[in-house]
């Protein structure tokens, strides 16, 4: 069967380039992501938000996140991967682009969170569409070495916005961080055109001969010790179509309760840093041109963290290394809250974002791992789509402890999230490391359903 066969492929040249095409993708969707946390205080002066209304901005394009995320990924376990793709990418290309133009903040709010339709949308979905492109051996691996790519979006934003907020050409630096992220998302979209379907998905539609032929095309392009794989073995499980109550049986529920509550708790860690640590560099009486160069400085964290992990998500089971990067963040995050030092700002900084891009890549290669081909793209959008919405909301959580008790209160706050965070991983992740998604997946399902199932 091709899964079995695409388990046992070397990597090939074409493994590479959508490797990258994805990689350049989630550069832009990245980029789009922060820009509301990155602007903030810009955005707060140029539009006279008071701070009662911070969040609001703060919060728009994760609450459209959050619809996005459930709904394109649905569309993507019945039309495919390719097919959500360029729906995604179209939506916040366009809103975003509007978006440069708002003449008042009401208007980018609104348009904010038409534009997070989209962006909620992307990551999930490639998670999922490269956990089912790439070898079982590697499959982590060179899912790190894309996420790194990504993660080139946050320092490049933080310095072009150093550098753009001061500047007017034609209109107000800070619309031109839009622009930028609007054309990029367009150019990504004539890219995605030319990545195939996932094999895996064709297969457990039904349609065989279209997975045959994309398998095929991988083999063009291997060693020609490749185009002697093993075929399909009597031990191997096929993916098979599956309802979507599969995720609360007994084994999947534990897994969809583990993932549910890690995406809530993990948003305070993760984009609770990196949305608002303007605000909080403001908080301690830094100017803006100061706290976006402090800001930019410490977003160098973010692919230096990513490129750590490459050669370790493979040597570690995932679900501890979310659970250790997880622990560096709670620590970091209360050194960078109680420091007021600049060199301490920035070192502290620094070292939280490297902690968290070990731990974002770790999370999100896991996630995709532990669910049915069939409805894959689903259950990761719906748990991923809770982030989006608890990253809407925490900016009404974390802002109000900010303002009233001061940095340090509010990392505090993270770190007890990202305490609960690691005992729910550790009691309720499977092991994944090196594993067949069938083996990790359908194998489950037969035992517990029997051989017959979704036939």
């Amino acid at each position: 069967m091709v899964a079995a066969r695409l388990n046992q492929m070397p990597l090939t040249r074409w493994h590479k380039r959508i490797a990258v095409i994805v990689g350049i993708s989630l550069f832009f969707d990245l980029f789009d992501i922060y820009l509301s946390g990155v602007l903030g205080t810009v955005l707060t002066g140029a539009f006279h938000i008071p701070k009662s209304e911070q969040a609001l901005l703060l919060s728009s394009a994760f609450l459209g996140m959050f619809i996005g995320s459930i709904g394109f990924n649905a569309l993507a376990d019945r039309v495919g991967r390719k097919a959500a793709f360029l729906g995604i990418l179209s939506t916040y290309s366009v809103f975003t682009f509007i978006a440069a133009f708002s003449p008042n903040a009401a208007f980018l709010i609104v348009f904010r969170f038409l534009a997070g339709l989209g962006i909620g949308a992307l990551l999930p979905l490639c998670d999922v569409y490269l956990s089912e492109i790439f070898p079982a051996h590697n499959r982590g691996r060179i899912m790190a070495w894309t996420y790194t790519l990504e993660f080139c979006a946050t320092p490049v934003e933080g310095f072009l916005a150093r550098a753009l907020v001061t500047t007017h050409f034609l209109m107000a630096g800070w619309r031109w961080l839009f622009v930028i992220g609007s054309i990029g998302a367009i150019i990504v979209w004539a890219m995605q055109r030319h990545l195939p379907e996932s094999p895996r998905w064709l297969e457990s539609a039904g349609r065989h001969q279209d997975a045959e032929r994309i398998l095929a095309r991988f083999l063009e392009e291997a060693p020609s010790s490749a185009t002697q794989v093993k075929g399909p073995t009597a031990n191997v499980v096929e993916p098979k179509r599956v309802p979507l109550g599969t995720l609360f049986t007994p084994t999947y529920a534990k897994r969809t309760i583990m993932l549910w509550i890690f995406q809530i708790l993990q948003t305070f860690g993760y984009y609770g840093f990196g949305t608002l640590v303007p605000l909080v560099l403001a908080s301690k009486g830094l100017t803006i041109t100061t706290s976006l160069t402090y800001a930019a400085v410490s977003f160098i964290g973010y692919p230096i963290g990513s490129l750590l992990s490459v050669p370790i998500v493979e040597r570690i089971e995932r679900k501890w290394i979310v659970v250790g990067a997880a622990f560096c963040m709670a620590v970091f995050g209360i050194l960078f809250g109680m420091t007021a030092q600049p060199a301490l700002i920035m070192l502290f900084g620094f070292l939280y974002t490297l902690s968290s891009n070990i731990f974002s890549n770790g999370y999100h290669i896991f996630q995709a791992e532990i669910y049915p081909t069939a409805v894959r793209a689903t259950a990761v959008g719906t748990a991923y789509s809770l982030s989006r919405l608890m990253s809407g909301l925490m900016p009404f959580i974390l802002l109000p402890v900010l303002h009233a008790h001061g940095a340090t209160a509010m990392f505090s706050v993270v770190a007890g999230a990202m305490v609960l965070l690691m005992i729910d991983v550790g009691a309720l992740g499977p092991k994944t490391t090196g594993r067949a998604l069938e083996d990790v997946n359908e194998r489950v399902i037969v035992q517990e359903q029997g051989p017959n199932v979704g036939m």
